[in-house]
């Protein structure tokens, strides 16, 4: 089984100070980071977990399911139970309409069409109707252009090729995988999330932990060739990782406008990457014989992937040597004493309101029409908070700190969360709920005081669920 020899920056030709260098300014731009895992020269150097999360703390990986639903593809082709050229409708003669009614792009597609997003379709199929079946809305949906011609971002390629692979493996992908790259030593805790029948969510469902990320950025970076062991043809590796497609268009930012393998990105840096949202990344960067692995939380930060980027490209790339650095005991110290301080960075409160006494502990009760929610109160001690609120006659708690993080479990979906509340300059409240779990997002609270009225703002960052803590709602005091 694969194991990672680990060494310090130094003997790599990294200066510890660099990657300390690189964590600080991720701070300052309150970069919600979970992790960070470095490798040069197939050495680990830095392994890092932000508290609550830790080196075992599963994580949803979203679109770095696809890259490894690409790998999945490639096995088969190399068993040679699929070309990439074959039509994809030739796999699924019982989720297409009548033979009269298949669009003829549809019929034209082909898998490596879907592999390099060039489906005929401009955006994932099945979120038209997430209640009806997931691979079927791929073939039923009108197209809107050619298959293999222009880059459109489509999930439902990704999510219909691993129905593929679990048609064809007669296993579930994730466990096709790990049966196929056992060398690697993928978790036995890793999974992917399902769709509503029974297919794993090949584009975005992958739960495992960081080092699973690193296992497969190893894989990828030898081309397949694993402890003597060529697990993978090389020559799929090579297409995969290539500029097969243009992204500039529709690209939103550097990063993702460099061009598209086969279910990997290219990046600025004549690298590619496995890239998730919210900051859940494989960077690699064979010029410099580099792997950064993340997992954060950036989807309610706009940009936040590319500040993740760019304090790699600029507080580390630039100081990398190609021979070992002499030994800098202070600064391995440094790089030690942050590694040993990451933390989710809890949010900074200012003096409370004069109308904090007021509100201390008081019900308040949903005047909004056709909300779930009946009432809210909060109570606020020096260093620690509650939220409180009841729906459908249930009350739930919210425990939250203040200058630190609280760790708890979200009332109604039992997912583990760190969160923290503060006082703004305006006297408003702000509670900032952190979801550290196989769901990843972020919850928060705006509640603004006025007499004995409170306006709450609810937002949520997350894909599938918490829809009912998003909006506004007017509360009052009981007379």
């Amino acid at each position: 089984m694969l194991t990672f020899e680990r060494s310090t920056p130094e003997e790599t030709g990294i200066p510890s100070e660099c990657i300390v260098h690189m964590i600080k300014r991720l701070q300052r731009h309150q970069i919600p980071m979970h992790s960070l895992l470095l490798m040069r020269h197939d050495k680990l150097v830095f392994e890092g977990y932000y508290a609550p999360c830790t080196a075992d703390s599963l994580h949803r990986m979203f679109s770095i399911s696809k890259s490894f639903t690409s790998i999945a593809v490639g096995l088969l082709a190399d068993e040679g139970k699929l070309s990439l050229d074959d039509p994809i409708i030739a796999y699924f003669p019982e989720k297409l309409p009548a033979k009269e009614n298949i669009h003829p792009w549809i019929a034209q597609m082909t898998i490596k069409d879907m592999l390099m997003m060039r489906s005929c379709h401009a955006s994932t199929t099945y979120k038209l109707d997430m209640a009806s079946d997931w691979v079927a809305s791929f073939f039923t949906t009108p197209p809107t252009h050619a298959p293999g011609t222009v880059f459109h971002y489509d999930t439902s390629a990704a999510h219909t090729l691993c129905a593929l692979v679990e048609k064809l493996s007669g296993r579930c992908m994730l466990d096709y995988l790990k049966e196929k790259l056992h060398i690697l030593g993928f978790s036995e805790r890793s999974y992917m999330l399902k769709d509503p029948f029974g297919i794993s969510m090949g584009g975005s469902g992958l739960v495992a932990l960081p080092s699973d990320l690193m296992r497969f950025g190893y894989l990828i970076a030898h081309r397949g060739h694993v402890l003597g062991e060529q697990l993978l043809s090389s020559s799929y590796i090579d297409l995969a990782v290539s500029p097969l497609t243009a992204t500039c268009v529709t690209g939103p930012l550097p990063s993702e406008a460099q061009g598209y393998g086969l279910q990997f990105w290219r990046n600025e840096r004549n690298g590619f990457t496995c890239y998730g949202m919210g900051g859940q990344l494989i960077i690699f960067l064979p010029d410099c014989d580099l792997i950064c692995v993340t997992t954060a939380d950036t989807q309610s930060i706009q940009g936040g992937n590319q500040q993740i980027y760019d304090a790699l490209y600029e507080e580390i790339l630039p100081y990398l040597q190609e021979d070992a650095l002499p030994h800098d005991p202070a600064a391995e110290q440094r790089l030690h004493d942050t590694l040993a301080s990451l933390t989710i960075a809890p949010l900074e409160s200012t003096v409370p309101p004069e109308i904090y006494s007021r509100i201390n502990g008081r019900l308040f009760q949903v005047q909004t029409a056709d909300s779930v929610f009946q009432d809210f109160s909060v109570r606020i001690s020096e260093d620690n908070g509650t939220l409180s609120f009841t729906r459908e006659h249930a009350v739930y708690d919210i425990h939250f700190g203040i200058g630190k993080m609280q760790t708890g479990i979200f009332p109604i979906y039992d997912l583990r969360y760190a969160a923290s509340g503060a006082w703004l300059f305006d006297g408003t409240l702000l509670i900032r709920v952190h979801i550290i779990d196989a769901y990843v997002g972020c919850v928060q609270f705006q509640l603004s005081f006025h007499g004995d009225e409170l306006t709450l703002f609810m937002t949520r960052k997350e894909e599938s669920l918490f829809h009912e803590f998003q909006g506004h709602l007017h509360c009052k005091m009981p007379s």
